[in-house]
């Protein structure tokens, strides 16, 4: 291999590497957001039963209202 066969391996190897740095960094910044969704899921839960309450009292208000 010649100098010039050679600088050009260091060139795509350097950009291999930058590329997969990249990767590494996008894949750890998931792994960080994807830690979230346990903790979502729950609030989600919490949220749904919460809103099946408000609308039993709505409906309930509703129905008194009529009777009234």
């Amino acid at each position: 291999m010649n100098n010039h066969d050679t600088n050009y391996f260091g060139v795509i190897l350097e950009e291999i590497r930058g590329q997969n740095q990249a990767v590494l960094e996008a894949v750890s910044d998931m792994q960080k957001h994807v830690a979230y969704i346990p903790i979502m899921r729950h609030d989600i839960d919490v949220l749904a039963q919460d809103m099946k309450v408000v609308k039993a009292a709505i409906k309930d208000l509703s129905r008194n209202q009529i009777r009234a």
